[in-house]
């Protein structure tokens, strides 16, 4: 590769890892596609080569342990300035009829992913002091007190294990950031609500869909602007704030040796 910045991009077959290597080509950066389908990725490595981005390919599947271990070796060569943890699977469905093997491929695409790829390259991000780590979640991450809607035809999806796991990258990111606080590192999760795109078999091309060239444009600028959470198309970052607030009460409240009165005999 050139002596150009290297992200390494996972998901790149289509949809939105495909939007962000073209986003990222754009903007100097030379790329490390990493998807299952092989062929999808070398289109993509020709057409990136068009704006001058060389790009290596990685054909692995990241729901199999190895996959990831493939992968985080990879990212641990220390060239790597940019981590998009963008690969997933929708994993709908009621809980006690996912079968254990399908369970085990979504939980680790899904949520065990991101931080493996993300130890594996932060040594070289922090010893060069400069780098990020951008983790692709869902606002169904923020879903898990929505009850089905009333009167809605589509209601809220059976998500217990897709909201479980969405839910992790949040959580780690947001607490990645201020462990990174001043090495020059950063992290940002985000999470796009309805995505036009052949993800979950295209179930998501609806009117209220955001295109996946929007979301990368959004991520990037969101990653680049130093935000930790983004939310795409929140014009009110009130909620985001009450949360924080929320939690810190929370957690603060409930580290006491006396019982809650409503518990007390």
């Amino acid at each position: 590769m050139a002596d150009r910045p290297i992200a390494l991009i996972t998901g790149t077959s289509s949809g939105i890892g495909e939007a962000m290597a073209a986003t990222l080509a754009a903007d100097g950066y030379d790329l490390v596609l990493v998807a299952r389908r092989r062929e999808q990725l070398e289109v993509l490595a020709k057409e990136l080569a068009d704006v001058g981005a060389a790009s290596e390919v990685i054909s692995v599947d990241l729901s199999e342990r190895a996959g990831i271990q493939l992968v985080a070796d990879r990212a641990a060569a220390g060239d790597i300035d940019v981590l998009v943890s963008n690969a997933g699977v929708s994993a709908y469905g009621p809980f006690e009829e996912i079968a254990p093997e399908d369970l085990d491929r979504a939980w680790t695409l899904n949520a065990d992913a991101t931080p493996f790829l993300a130890r594996a390259v932060l040594p070289g991000m922090l010893g060069r002091g400069r780098g990020g780590i951008i983790a692709v979640s869902s606002t169904l991450a923020f879903s898990a007190g929505a009850p089905a809607r009333a009167g809605d035809s589509r209601g809220m999806p059976k998500r217990a294990l897709y909201v479980s796991a969405k839910a992790g990258p949040v959580a780690f990111a947001r607490v990645l950031a201020t462990e990174l606080d001043g090495t020059g590192v950063h992290a940002t999760v985000v999470c796009p609500g309805l995505v036009s795109s052949e993800w979950n078999d295209g179930a998501s091309r609806v009117p209220v869909a955001m295109s996946p060239e929007d979301v990368a444009t959004a991520t990037w600028s969101s990653f680049t602007r130093g935000e930790v959470v983004c939310l795409l198309g929140l014009e009110d970052l009130g909620p985001l704030d009450r949360l924080a607030q929320a939690e810190l009460e929370i957690a603060s409240g409930n580290i006491t040796p006396v019982l809650a009165t409503r518990y007390q005999g």
